[in-house]
């Protein structure tokens, strides 16, 4: 049986090794202090602490200064940052600042971050840049939204969309959260609600597999996803027409690929008679 390699959301416990682009954004500006506190004490972590320090931007605002003072810190308190030491080693230390980034406007959305907000606060990003409803946003927004929650609408008469018993009522009841976009006479109403967790399956594999097989294809994580979902046909997002259209690229296997023209074939073999 093939050695199984822990993984980090196992043990339940984040520290800097474990940390990723995704799983900072559950943490906090005094969790970081701590990681750096205790993380720095082992060499490796020093040695790629700029690659620590991308991961944390992903999801902080740092700022560096040259020095802490009472004015300073009370200064940067008032901003909401978190201001402390980190001690890189015994001649070397940094006046860091942090404050975690808001997710104030949907260009604030990215994968990483997604499936760290709520439904709620989803809906509130929204409300706070919309106008045209779902179909205003971009298609890489979208694509970011719907890769963490279950997002239908429907346009209706302002006085239909309330109905008793209907879609509106059904979909709150099922525990998604709803935007209004209002639309003169009618009605958007735009539900999310967060997608489930997606399972993990570990591959295994037998010691003995090919050699050329590494330690990282034995202990690959493959994440079965599922990017489809039905619709009711009135909330359903319409696909792109033009998915299925002639691109570069498969239209190039449909180009002559260099054989030679029958008609010249025949006409090559007609001399060769005739010689």
């Amino acid at each position: 049986m093939a050695r199984q390699k822990q993984q980090p959301e196992d043990s339940g416990v984040l520290s800097l090794k474990t940390l990723t682009k995704s799983s900072v954004w559950d943490i906090q500006e005094n969790d970081i202090f701590r990681m750096l506190d205790s993380g720095l004490k082992d060499a490796d972590v020093k040695e790629n602490f700029r690659h620590y320090t991308d991961i944390i931007r992903c999801a902080f605002e740092i700022q560096e200064i040259p020095e802490i003072t009472p004015n300073i810190k009370k200064a940067y308190t008032k901003q909401g940052y978190k201001v402390g030491e980190i001690k890189l080693d015994e001649e070397t230390r940094l006046n860091w600042v942090l404050r975690k980034k808001p997710i104030m406007r949907v260009t604030d959305l990215t994968y990483e971050n997604i499936r760290h907000i709520s439904a709620a606060k989803l809906i509130e990003v929204l409300d706070r840049n919309f106008g045209g409803g779902w179909d205003s946003l971009s298609q890489a927004i979208q694509d970011i939204i719907l890769s963490g929650f279950d997002i239908s609408t429907t346009t209706l008469p302002k006085d239909r969309l309330h109905k008793k018993g209907g879609m509106y009522e059904k979909k709150v009841e099922d525990g998604f959260e709803v935007l209004e976009v209002p639309k003169g006479n009618w009605v958007e109403a735009i539900f999310a609600k967060l997608k489930p967790q997606q399972e993990k399956l570990r591959m295994k594999f037998n010691e003995d597999d090919d050699a050329e097989q590494n330690e990282e294809d034995e202990d690959a994580d493959v994440i079965v996803q599922d990017d489809y979902k039905n619709h009711d046909e009135d909330d359903s997002i319409v696909e792109d027409p033009n998915d299925d259209e002639i691109t570069e690229e498969n239209y190039s296997t449909m180009m002559d690929l260099g054989e030679e023209d029958p008609d010249d074939e025949a006409a090559q073999l007609i001399e060769f008679v005739d010689e």
